[in-house]
Order: structure tokens, then sequence, then C-alpha cells
């Protein structure tokens, strides 16, 4: 079947299922692999369950015409979300960086919602499926979208910007992470930086920070809309204060305008400037972007602040590389609070040069002054034994059961792996 006949089924079909144990009816089943499934097991189940159709691409599952066989179902589950992104034609942000995408693409959607019928990406659907499965939501209804696209591998960003065909493009940073998979820094430039390559041949727009280096590198040739701290910027801002939550302040035509937000951190200060040159691009009033970014409240322990019975948090155990860990513990430094206690987990996927990087973490924290410091995991028990660490995230959170904190501000962050996110519980 072609993906023009295909799509003329979804027309009438639209709603689109992976997992065969949710199969609204008249819904469409994609029977997916894994490395330890495959889909085209349970067609079946599916059609029997309310699926209308069942796309497979293993000709011993076929049952009959409710069953559509093609060669290979992943496939052609992008180029039918492509087309699908063809036919509506309406514009698409597409967001990608080492750091702060998440928490981007949920500001630009905050800003951007203020005016117009939205799609966003929801929760981490953002590789090469959750792609696909998101514009696949869109509707004739929507007005425009913000697709997050996620990468650990070169070549990642490429498969999604074919799939995506993006208008405008921002990249929020690059830093050392998935090393694993990159191979090298350069190689996590190189892959985000295929955002910039696709934009640039299709002669669309990035928004940019004005004083990032290495973007600016990468970015030749590129119409830009830019935000940062200068005045030259396109969307101009800076801190106020930072206590915990971030205060900002931006220009716009030499009127100031001041954010008090939910998000905890310095470095928040680029994810919000984006939202505003956004907001700004778009038209949106000055006065209903910096509202849409002070009612925004971070979730998914991300940067989030608790405060419980004993302690006061600041939860940031969704993703750690050494960039995102850099700028965590010197926001952590700066903030005018006593006393402090930090807890550590493990930074994964960065491959032969853990040790050495997870070491630069421990160097960092001597100079840091805290008052407590609990670490854990493999590689920071092996560079930061004067620190007395853990093996494993259970055995740290029996030693708090034993020994509680009472009376600290606390920053816990590591990857998300390491499951740290269990200790506020006990805090």
């Amino acid at each position: 079947m072609s993906i023009i006949d295909l799509y003329d089924l979804f027309i009438h079909n639209p709603q689109i299922t992976t997992d065969s144990r949710n199969c609204p009816k008249g819904s469409i089943f994609f029977a997916l692999k894994g490395d330890k499934f495959d889909g085209n097991q349970y067609a079946g189940k599916a059609l029997a369950s309310g699926c209308v159709y069942a796309v497979i691409d293993n000709p011993d599952y076929y049952i009959g015409e409710r069953t559509i066989l093609v060669d290979n179902v992943l496939k052609t589950l992008q180029q039918l979300a492509h087309h699908h992104r063809k036919v509506l034609g309406l514009p698409i942000i597409g967001i990608t960086g080492t750091n702060g995408k998440t928490t981007t693409k949920e500001l630009l959607a905050a800003v951007l919602s203020t005016k117009f019928n939205l799609l966003y990406t929801e929760g981490n659907f953002n590789n090469h499926i959750g792609v696909p499965l998101t514009l696949l939501r869109l509707t004739h209804d929507h007005e425009m979208a913000v697709i997050e696209m996620g990468a650990s591998h070169p070549g990642d960003i490429k498969e999604l910007v074919d799939i995506v065909h993006p208008n405008y493009g921002i990249i929020t940073n690059v830093g050392r992470a998935h090393l694993e998979g990159f191979g090298s820094f350069e190689g996590v430039i190189r892959t985000k930086g295929e955002l910039y390559d696709y934009i640039r041949r299709s002669k669309g727009k990035i928004f940019i920070k004005k004083e990032n280096e290495y973007l600016q590198s990468i970015a030749k040739g590129i119409e830009q809309i830019t935000y940062g701290n200068g005045d030259d910027a396109f969307a101009s801002g800076q801190v106020v204060s930072c206590d915990p939550f971030l205060v900002f302040n931006w220009k716009q035509q030499g009127k100031l305008h001041t954010v008090e937000t939910h998000m905890i951190g310095s470095y928040n200060l680029d994810n919000v400037l984006a939202a505003v040159a956004v907001g700004r691009f778009f038209k949106i009033p000055a006065e209903r972007i910096s509202r849409a970014i002070a009612a925004y409240e971070p979730t998914n322990n991300r940067s989030q602040f608790k405060k419980t019975e004993n302690n006061e948090l600041i939860i940031d155990a969704y993703n750690a590389n050494p960039s995102s860990m850099k700028v965590a513990l010197d926001n952590f430094i700066t903030m005018p609070v006593q006393p402090k206690a930090i807890i550590l987990g493990d930074m994964r996927e960065l491959g032969p040069t853990s040790d050495e990087l997870h070491a630069e973490v421990v160097e960092q924290i001597k100079k840091g002054q805290f008052d407590k410091v609990f670490l854990c995991g493999e590689h920071f028990s092996k560079v930061g034994k004067e620190f007395s660490p853990f093996a494993t995230t259970e055995a740290m959170v029996e030693e708090l059961r034993k020994q509680p904190l009472k009376g600290y501000h606390i920053l816990i962050k590591g990857s998300h792996s390491m499951g740290l996110e269990k200790l506020a519980d006990i805090l």
C-alpha cells in the first residue's frame, strides 16, 4: 500500500496507537519492534480490541484485508507523519539542544498558546518514534507546532528534521552529553547542527543566543532572531535575582519588563529569553509574554523547588551531564542560603571519559564549601573517595534514613536512571 492510500485511511481513522493494550475504537495500530518485543505478534489482539487496521511488516501475521503489510512499520509511520505535515503546511518550530530543550519547549508553548491553537511535544516524545506520533496528532484546527527533537547518536537530528521539515529552529546549547554515542564534543556539535543544516537549505529562520560562540560558528548563512544579554539582541534580558527563583527583566522598545518565575537557577535565563524572542517575533504583546512565563511551573524533577517538613530541596534529577552539573552547582554555590548539602548521582552515557568528567565535578565540589556532600554511583565511587561515596542510590537512601538531614538547603542532581527523585520522600 502506498503512503497516499494509507493516508486516506488515516484521514478517516485519525487515531494512531502502538500499544495493543490501548486501542481506541477506530484507531490504526502500528506494529513497532523493540529489542525485547515484536508488535507484529499483537496485530490480531489490536484488531480484536477495537483497531480498524493494523500495519505490519511480517507476512506471517497477515490475517486479512484489515492488516496492511509494509516493508518497514517504523519507516511507514515516519513517512505517514511527514506526508501529514506537508498536507497541513502549518509553521513548525523545531527545538533541540544538550540542556534546556524541554524547559524551553514548554516555555515556548506557554507563550505561543496565548495567541495560537498550538500542538507541542508532550513528555519525552522527542525521538524517532515520538516525533512522528506527535505530528500525527496535528489537525486542521492547529495553527502552529513546537516539536522537540532529542539525539544520542550522529544522524539522529537529521533523521528527525527530514520528518518534521521545521520552518524555524532553536538549538538551546551544546554540551558534553551522550558522549558514549556521539564519540566526542565535536560529534555533539555536528549532530545538533543538523537542525541548522536543514534550516539553511530551506531558507528558514533560527532563534539563537547571540553570545553563544559554538552556535554562532555553525549558523553562518541563516537568518537569525537573536536573544541574549546585550542591547543589540532582538530579545535582551538580565538576571535580577535568584533567591531561590529566577527573577529577570527584558526590554522592548526601551521599556523594561520584570518577570518573577517559578524556575530555579540563573541558567534558565537563556530559556526564558528564547521564549521572549519567539513571542516577540510572532507579535504577542509584551504583557502576555511576561504573564505566560511567570505562570509556568517546571515538572518532572527539572529544577523543581520543594519545601518539606525538614528541608528545602532543589530536585534536578531528570538528567545530568557535565554541562548541566556545572551550572547547577555554580548556581547553588551563589545562592544566599545556609547550611547547604548536595546529593549527586552519576552522569550516565559519557563513554571512556566518564571517570575524568566525574573527577572534574569532584574538584568543583571541593571548591564549593558545602556543609554536607553525598555522592553515589559507580563513577563517583571511583573518583570521590574523600566524600565516602555510596555504590548505589539504595545504599545512600538507607544511610539518610538512619541519619536524616534537618534544616538544610539541598541540591539533588543526577541522571534519571539513578532514581534520585525517590529521595524527596525521605528528606
